[in-house]
């Protein structure tokens, strides 16, 4: 192997490990965004522009990206702040388990929050530590958005640069341009493949809200807003469905306990093999079976926390590319 592709190598696997441990994966991640969609869209421009119009086409193109991602962002975030977003959520759960609290025996009604920040904290030290360092909420939000707007700038920029490149490089900036592109390459299955199990996921729990059961004449509470929660944690592997199954859950008991136990069991039967979905849809996008998968998202969240799950995937599939190309495997 090369000295300069040995380099390379060495640069970018402790790029990945500071981008986790300093908790910089929102911003790594918006910006492989940019990039991937500024790519894709690229290929729709005309073949016979000149090479002035096609780098002001792009920078339209890198600007309507990024505007649109950050509209979709700000509207989520406008939605989960408003009276019927999240906050109204939060205190209808509460609310179901105040009314739990009277129905239980009393050593189980006692680990049952009794206030929206008891919930919330019962839900920190459930999904771990982690979940705050990577959440836009609370007193990091700003410094967290001014990340992931860099992130996208340096994405785009990167999207521009990538039709400027010529043959002749030197061989050390060729072997850093190969690292992002199989890292580009590997975000782009597995993010994508990412969305359409949670789109499926989102479906399903939408014919069950919207359809079951209105069937039997139950209507729950706030259905729209549990969909949407389902969707937008859903891109969260694993740990994502587990918080959506478990709110809709709480929220059918409110309703009726017989209501829980049907939310209950249809969660069990459509959601329960979810987990080795996940690893089953990235891994045919990747080449990759199950149980590599499944290890890779285990041990990078022993070593990294929730962090680590979410990019355990990507990560994974830009490696295993990586040692295939060298012919190792």
């Amino acid at each position: 192997m090369p000295r300069s592709t040995m380099i390379s190598y060495i640069l970018a696997v402790t790029a990945a490990v500071a981008v986790l441990h300093f908790h910089l994966l929102p911003a790594a991640f918006a910006g492989l965004a940019v990039y991937v969609l500024t790519l894709k869209l690229a290929r729709h421009l005309p073949k016979n522009m000149n090479r002035v119009a096609h780098t002001v086409a792009l920078g339209v193109v890198v600007m309507c990206v990024i505007a649109c991602l950050t509209s979709a962002c700000a509207a989520a975030w406008s939605f989960i702040g408003s009276s019927q977003g999240i906050g109204a959520l939060l205190a209808m759960v509460v609310e179901t388990f105040g009314s739990l609290r009277r129905a239980l025996p009393a050593s189980v009604a006692e680990v049952l929050p009794t206030t929206i920040e008891g919930l919330r904290q019962q839900m920190v030290e459930m999904l771990g530590d982690h979940v705050q360092k990577i959440s836009i909420a609370g007193m990091e939000g700003l410094k967290v958005f001014a990340h992931i707007l860099l992130g996208m700038v340096v994405g785009g920029m990167a999207a521009v640069h990538h039709f400027k490149e010529h043959d002749q490089v030197p061989p050390f900036t060729g072997a850093l341009r190969s690292r992002l592109r199989a890292l580009a390459t590997a975000f782009d299955k597995v993010v994508f493949a990412q969305v359409k199990i949670s789109a499926l996921n989102t479906a399903l729990t939408a014919v069950y809200l919207l359809i079951a059961l209105p069937l039997f004449g139950v209507h729950l509470p706030m259905a729209t807003v549990l969909i949407l929660l389902t969707f937008a944690v859903g891109m969260l592997p694993v740990v994502g469905n587990l918080v959506s199954n478990s709110v809709i859950v709480v929220i059918s008991l409110g309703v009726s306990p017989g209501v829980g136990v049907a939310s209950l069991l249809f969660l069990v039967v459509i959601h329960k093999a979810e987990y080795f979905l996940n690893a089953r849809i990235v891994g045919h996008e990747v080449q990759a079976t199950a149980w590599e998968l499944l290890s890779a998202m285990l041990l990078m969240e022993a070593v990294f926390g929730l962090v680590g799950l979410v990019a355990a995937p990507v990560v994974y599939a830009w490696l295993k590319a990586e040692v295939k190309e060298q012919g190792i495997i």
